[in-house]
């Protein structure tokens, strides 16, 4: 168990001062020296160290709690987090949706990002990987049979091939642009779920004959259906 030496990196205005302390560790963090499992000094450590009240170290803490960048156990101190919770708030996501770009925005995102890693996925999956992704498919096609599909029933496929990259970076990114379209995708689910499902499955096929030019084609023209989808909204409102 490491315990760190952090720095103050500027002075800020009083209210911004839990913030100070938030950047110091996201800095040393940044810097690789705080890692995940090291214990954070005290919090009268921190306070004389970085020349802040013991409150605004206090409040910090609760927000890197929030987010789950730290975590307190009682009686031994508070540590950096060792991986990554899906379950606590990510503060991307919420940044995001406030930008409030467009339809076309978020489709070029979409573009941009989910060919390459679906294509990636397809030179790392395991068999085990493989298994979850045609899992996803069949379960999918039972909930369109009994009428019962929501978005998380389409995202449960991207997520699967997602983490069939095996690398956390492109995994945390892709699902939080997949957040992004998930009341769309509602909206499609209502609409053109058999759409989505053929989509699926060509995207399947090519993932597994590993052939990257189709696999390109399926996955660009899935985007076809969400297109047309809100283009039909647009028109019936």
């Amino acid at each position: 168990m490491n315990t760190v030496e952090i720095t103050a990196r500027r002075k800020l205005k009083k209210d911004s001062l839990p913030q100070m302390v938030m950047d110091c560790i996201y800095q040393e963090l940044l810097e690789g020296k705080l890692k995940p499992g090291d214990l954070l000094p005290s919090e009268a450590d921190l306070s004389e160290k970085l020349a802040v009240g013991k409150s605004s170290i206090r409040e910090a803490i609760k927000m890197l709690n929030v987010i789950g960048i730290v975590e307190s156990v009682q009686g031994e101190g508070t540590f950096i987090k060792t991986d990554v919770d899906d379950t606590v708030i990510n503060p991307l996501t919420y940044q995001l949706v406030i930008l409030q770009g467009t339809d076309e925005q978020i489709l070029e995102l979409r573009y941009w990002l989910e060919p390459s890693y679906t294509l990636l996925a397809m030179t790392k999956a395991s068999e085990e990987d493989i298994a979850r992704i045609k899992n996803t498919v069949v379960e999918f096609e039972k909930k369109i049979a009994s009428n019962t599909q929501t978005a998380m029933d389409d995202l449960a496929f991207h997520e699967a091939i997602l983490d069939a990259t095996h690398n956390p970076y492109i995994i945390r990114i892709g699902k939080t642009m997949l957040h992004l379209f998930e009341a769309s995708i509602q909206k499609s689910m209502n609409t053109i779920p058999n759409t989505a499902l053929e989509d699926h499955k060509r995207i399947l096929d090519a993932f597994l004959k590993k052939d990257r030019d189709a696999l390109n084609e399926a996955v660009t023209k899935s985007f076809d259906g969400w297109k047309q989808m809100l283009n039909h909204l647009y028109d019936n409102e």
